[in-house]
């Protein structure tokens, strides 16, 4: 197939290139190149797709691998113009939105960064894959739209109207809006929730990054609420079969469909929401321990409470989409650090 995927500079999306590109489809790429962190990191992930010189791409060049396979575009995807003008000059079947303005703190700090990508960036790719007449966009959504839930495992069908956070609040918004393009022009919209994706490749403002680093440079370490926090940790391969495998599960509607007695995750439209998580949560203290294990060196802590934005505990019901797709993760958290960090030190030269 003729894929689009948007982010593929990032960390799962370029993941989700990688795997694309050894199944042998066609992909085109989108990403910004920002500098919310290392803009190095972004370029050597498209080195690797295949973009022999990614420090050359601008907002108005093309940039092809040497087999012609991977395309990449320099776009903001709120560049409504810029996004019209690549959906206008290729037929794609698939469209998978994985580009937008990440982090919870910085929510705190740059809000307005949030609703330029996030919502009128989706916004944009909503239109663009309308009047395109995509087969189905396979979007990302959070794990943090669960907000103020207490119900555990979070399942797909539980109330997420209180998000804790503005990015929590813009990827719930993201649902709603897909939902209202599935109902009024029928297109197939399915929504993930992502829950703590890590592993090679990460991006350096998340924990384990975060953590290997400051163990292996002999620097504190802030462990949040105690280190009591539970998180649904999920590896990236995991990860990137669930994007895979809804994105060829392309939802059809259900026209019994009632609001009050049927699955909230999906509609009488063409829509759909699921979890992708590792449906087994870890204890913060124990997910340092994991890493100080494998690194043979043990972290300097520094306790503080919980974050502003933050919740106490993740935890996927992954129950929908392993009945819907057969997704079923098989990382354990001791063979993903392991992966991490045996790359970190490659990668870094320790």
């Amino acid at each position: 197939m003729n894929i689009l995927v948007t982010g593929t500079a990032g960390f799962i999306g370029y993941h989700v290139v990688q795997r694309l590109l050894s199944e042998g489809h066609q992909v085109t790429g989108i990403d910004s190149i920002n500098d919310y962190y290392d803009v190095s990191l972004k370029m050597q992930r498209l080195e690797r797709s295949g973009i022999a010189h990614p420090q050359q791409a601008t907002f108005q060049n093309i940039l092809k691998s040497d087999d012609g396979k991977y395309i990449f575009y320099r776009s903001l995807i709120e560049d409504k113009k810029r996004m019209e003008e690549i959906f206008q000059s290729n037929k794609y079947d698939r469209v998978i939105h994985l580009a937008a303005q990440a982090g919870v703190r910085y929510s705190l700090e740059n809000p307005q960064a949030y609703i330029t990508s996030n919502i009128d960036g989706f916004a944009v790719l909503l239109e663009c894959c309308r009047h395109a007449k995509i087969e189905h966009l396979v979007y990302a959504s959070s794990s943090s739209v669960y907000g103020m839930n207490d119900q555990n495992p979070f399942s797909v069908n539980q109330n997420v109207d209180h998000p804790v956070s503005l990015y929590a609040a813009t990827k719930k918004s993201n649902e709603l809006m897909a939902h209202a393009y599935s109902h009024l022009f029928q297109l197939p919209t399915t929504g993930l929730r992502f829950f703590t994706a890590y592993g090679p490749w990460g991006r350096p403002d998340m924990a384990l990054f975060i953590f290997t680093r400051s163990i292996l440079e002999g620097k504190p370490i802030q462990v949040f609420n105690e280190g009591n926090m539970l998180r649904d940790f999920t590896f990236i391969d995991d990860i990137v079969d669930g994007v895979v495998r809804v994105m060829n599960h392309i939802p059809k509607g259900d026209p019994g469909w009632i609001n009050s007695q049927s699955d909230i995750s999906s509609s009488k439209a063409p829509y759909k929401i699921y979890n992708i998580g590792n449906h087994a949560p870890v204890r913060l203290l124990d997910f340092i321990s994991a890493i100080e294990k494998e690194l043979g060196k043990e972290a300097i802590k520094e306790y503080l409470p919980m974050q502003p934005g933050d919740v106490p505990e993740t935890f996927a019901d992954i129950h929908s989409i392993v009945e819907d797709t057969g997704y079923q993760p098989s990382t354990s958290i001791a063979v993903g650090i392991k992966k991490f960090i045996d790359w970190y030190k490659m990668h870094y030269k320790i």
